[in-house]
């Protein structure tokens, strides 16, 4: 459990302090001016939790724990329904909510249709990128938890924790998420964790098809727009209708994921099947 501690604690330092930093720059320098020392402050945040999880490995299991560790990245041999679920449940969970929308409020929700036909391109261009992330969270983090609090109990925590870890993000003008409820946020990514976990647990450990589930959410989540026009406070509960469905749609998944999860693994980044 030290280790985790240590994980979590110098990922999040690295990360907020790169975040904070950003934001500081936009205080300081006319609109558009230090965009591109913001972005270079931005990556040390958004790959910490990657680089943290190696150098960790790298110091309890020697190079061969490394190579362990990214092998996982290239686990591709899993059963085709798999990376159906990874790319597209995000897409059908925003389907959901949309149809509901439609006979709560007997409208159809705003669509965002404008260049849809790109989105299987950018999910695919940007699923390397996510081994920022999920080198630590779930090639890392989510085994180490999974041994104490079994998969269910882990899958949850670190949702927790992996929302937290935005947490400033909330609170930095231009950001996606500036002033948007953070309590919802962390509602619909707890229960992602979940879902991403369940994929986990039947891919091997995959961390591929852990990555190209991670871009399909990014890049497929705004296909029916959720954010909520005008929010101001990141801590408040100010939501679209569209925002509360999404959340009740992924845990009603969620609920039957957690049912269904298998209880434990046998070794680190070793799925019970």
């Amino acid at each position: 459990m030290g280790s985790l501690l240590v994980f979590f604690a110098v990922t999040y330092a690295v990360a907020w302090t790169g975040f904070i930093a950003a934001a500081a720059l936009l205080g300081s320098a006319p609109a558009g001016a230090l965009t591109g020392i913001r972005q270079l402050l931005f990556l040390p945040g958004v790959f910490a939790p990657s680089l943290v999880a190696i150098a960790l490995t790298a110091r309890a299991d020697g190079s061969e724990g490394v190579r362990a560790l990214l092998r996982r990245l290239l686990e591709w041999r899993v059963g085709s329904r798999w990376f159906v679920f990874a790319a597209g449940y995000m897409a059908a969970v925003k389907l959901v909510a949309a149809l509901v929308h439609r006979v709560v409020s007997g409208v159809w929700p705003r669509f965002s249709i404008e260049g849809w036909y790109l989105i299987p391109f950018a999910i695919l261009v940007s699923t390397p990128f996510q081994a920022g992330e999920e080198i630590g969270w779930r090639g890392y983090a989510l085994p180490r938890l999974a041994e104490r609090f079994g998969l269910r109990g882990a899958s949850v925590l670190l949702g927790l924790i992996w929302a937290c870890w935005h947490l400033p993000l909330f609170f930095i003008p231009g950001a996606d998420t500036y002033r948007q409820s953070f309590p919802i946020y962390m509602l619909q990514v707890t229960a992602l964790s979940v879902a991403i976990a369940w994929l986990y647990s039947h891919t091997n450990g995959s961390l591929l098809l852990v990555m190209l589930m991670h871009a399909a959410v990014n890049n497929t989540k705004d296909i029916v727009p959720s954010a909520a026009q005008g929010a101001t406070s990141p801590l408040g509960l100010s939501a679209s209708l569209v925002s509360w469905l999404t959340v009740a749609v992924l845990w009603l998944c969620a609920a039957y994921f957690l049912v269904r999860m298998p209880r434990g693994e046998s070794q680190r980044g070793r799925s019970i099947q």
